[in-house]
């Protein structure tokens, strides 16, 4: 591990951007914890376990070369689609902006996404709220950047629908009104309501927005949380230089049996200054 841990730790010394890729957390056998009890835990394992075997296989042409964009994947993991299988499955992903306020981060989450599972188009995105400072509600001009980069998304055809999270009825509403390209879902975190409010669930009913239920806690992913990851996997690495920009989190669901075939994370994190 100390040799591995050296090599990687230059490797993020002289590297400006990091891409860490799970793979279908369903090959992974024995890097899987049995059950993680949350959806943060959860994440934080995937990390270290991802950067843990990317440490071990790391050639030395990849040392000789100090790229600035670092790949990091398990790579007996990775899996794309077949593309004779692509019309019975559902790719579906959740994006969680969370150290970038550039809506760019949209476009190359979703480039992302389509190139590690080797699909042209992703069927549903859902955005997260994105951050605020605390103390200030969310507003229609905090979703507006992010979501007129969702709808380039769709416009070009990269994405079928797109969806929204934790919005309220008067939240909703406004973004509804505002939108070229309507959100067809919002999830509702069932954790702060245990009931559907009814306004909400009359609005997406008379314009035919889905409401789903998620438990992803307020914050997947901080950067503490991401920092503290990375320097246990890599001891020898400024880790508070690395900040996480974006997480997106994917599953492929078989649609006529309703079964999930692959799911998992990938992200994107940048060296402060770099």
């Amino acid at each position: 591990m100390g040799t591995d841990s050296r090599a990687a730790g230059a490797l993020l010394a002289r590297a400006r951007t990091l891409h860490l890729q799970t793979g279908n957390l369903l090959n992974w056998g024995r890097l899987r914890k049995k059950c993680p009890s949350t959806h943060s835990e959860e994440l934080r394992d995937c990390i270290q376990k991802t950067l843990n075997e990317w440490s071990s296989q790391i050639s030395p042409d990849l040392v000789r070369e100090f790229p600035d964009v670092l790949e990091c994947s398990v790579s007996h993991a990775v899996e794309k689609i077949n593309p004779d299988e692509r019309e019975e499955m559902k790719v579906s992903a959740k994006l969680f902006i969370v150290g970038s306020n550039s809506s760019s981060s949209t476009r190359n989450a979703v480039d992302m996404a389509c190139s590690v599972l080797g699909v042209a188009q992703l069927d549903s995105v859902i955005i997260a709220s994105p951050p605020i400072e605390d103390g200030v509600n969310l507003s229609l001009e905090h979703l507006q950047p992010y979501w007129e980069e969702l709808e380039n998304l769709v416009q070009s055809k990269k994405i079928v629908a797109i969806g929204t999270s934790d919005l309220d009825k008067t939240q909703l509403e406004q973004l509804y009104q505002w939108a070229q390209v309507k959100p067809n879902s919002n999830q509702v975190n069932l954790a702060s309501c245990c009931v559907m409010p009814p306004d909400l669930t009359a609005f997406a009913k008379q314009f035919d927005i889905q409401l789903l239920t998620h438990n992803d806690p307020k914050e997947l992913l901080s950067e503490a949380s991401f920092q503290e990851a990375l320097q246990e996997s890599i001891p020898d690495i400024q880790a508070h230089e690395w900040v996480p920009l974006w997480l997106l989190r994917y599953s492929v669901i078989v649609k006529s049996r309703g079964i999930i075939k692959s799911k998992g994370y990938i992200l994107q994190a940048k060296r402060r200054g770099s």
